[in-house]
């Protein structure tokens, strides 16, 4: 029996502490507490396959910087209970709460539909992102190893990548993205959105400490791949303050870019993160919910172009203006060079024109 004060065993290192309706689900099933086990609430992750036949994904989004993405997984284990990506789990008939960290959909053969679709004679080559949506390095990658073997393809066929992650497992790729580097075609950014670990451990369980996070930019940044900092989000009320912090950690690691975006709660993630707040931040629950509305016209669900992930109003300007000096003052460059695409190449397919060079 847990003791007095401590977290529902079945829900440690999630964040998300419940499973809320589908919205497109009209059947409900809720279990008999008087006949509920401990096995019962046991969370388990599971891992089932995803028979999706493209595994890339485009988007006409003015608020992105890229129009294509390739997303290895759908679901996420790391768990942060703000993650705008929590309701694309709705649409696969589960729930944006634990189901989405608990049960994760692999794409076992992304590299090889990457590969096609590379291959195609209709192909022009663009900045690819992994990923769009969840994270290329959450914990199965260790052992599944799909992103690698996605880097893999995209260095043979030198199509450039970007890749954003909370996990210092990106590393282990770096012999790679070091091969992708040598000709311009990669630039790495490790999200991070607070330096206080306690902070971190409730915010995103499952993600890397911050510690090896920096560590990750420090090594990244010594094999000369370009690596920098997401802020991200800035949660208004909660962790706004440590933006010039996390700046001067990162580019003491060697960051070489850095950005930042601000907190969004669409459909589902808005009752869940209220939620997360009311457990780990009561004091500071209606004070944080009153900066999100603050900066997104009134609104928790902000979904308007151009305002959900930057904001409005003087607060926003604040927070954006508090970047940007600390940007300056850490020394980060405020604009960074595009990733190379003229590199591209089919492996094994002649040139036109190279039959009859000397």
């Amino acid at each position: 029996m847990p003791r007095d004060g401590d977290e529902p065993r079945a829900h440690r290192g999630r964040g998300a502490q419940t499973n809320p309706v589908n919205r497109f689900t009209e059947l409900v099933v809720e279990l008999d507490p008087d006949e509920v086990e401990d096995d019962d609430l046991r969370v388990r992750t599971r891992y089932l396959d995803d028979t999706s036949r493209s595994v890339i994904s485009r988007n006409t989004s003015p608020d992105l910087g890229f129009t294509a993405s390739l997303n290895p997984y759908r679901g996420c284990e790391h768990g942060c209970s703000y993650c705008y990506a929590r309701p694309t789990h709705e649409y696969l008939g589960l729930s944006a709460g634990l189901d989405f960290e608990r049960i994760i959909f692999v794409k076992r053969h992304a590299a090889a539909l990457l590969e096609a679709e590379l291959s195609k004679p209709a192909w022009e080559p663009t900045t690819l992102m992994l990923s769009g949506v969840t994270d290329p390095y959450q914990p199965v990658e260790r052992r599944m190893r799909i992103t690698r073997a996605c880097l893999e393809v995209l260095a043979r066929y030198r199509n450039p990548v970007g890749v954003i992650t909370k996990n210092a497992l990106v590393t282990r790729d770096v012999d790679v993205l070091k091969e992708l580097a040598g000709w311009g075609g990669v630039r790495v950014t490790l999200s991070i959105t607070t330096l206080d670990e306690a902070l971190r451990a409730k915010l995103e369980p499952r993600t890397s400490t911050i510690a090896n996070r920096l560590g990750a930019i420090e090594k990244l940044a010594g094999a000369g791949v370009p690596v920098g900092v997401n802020v991200a989000p800035i949660v208004p009320g909660l962790t706004d303050a440590e933006a010039p912090r996390i700046l001067q950690a990162a580019a003491a690691a060697g960051a070489s870019h850095a950005g930042y975006t601000l907190l969004r709660l669409p459909g589902a993630v808005t009752p869940l993160f209220e939620e997360w707040l009311g457990q780990h931040a009561p004091m500071r629950k209606q004070r944080v919910l009153n900066r999100i509305r603050e900066v997104h016209a009134g609104r928790l669900d902000d979904r308007q172009f151009g305002r959900r992930m930057r904001g409005a109003g003087l607060y926003a300007e604040q927070v954006r203006s508090l970047f940007h000096k600390a940007r300056e003052r850490a020394g980060i460059p405020h604009r960074v060079p595009p990733l190379a695409r003229s590199e591209f190449r089919v492996p094994g397919r002649v040139v036109q024109g190279s039959l009859f060079e000397e």
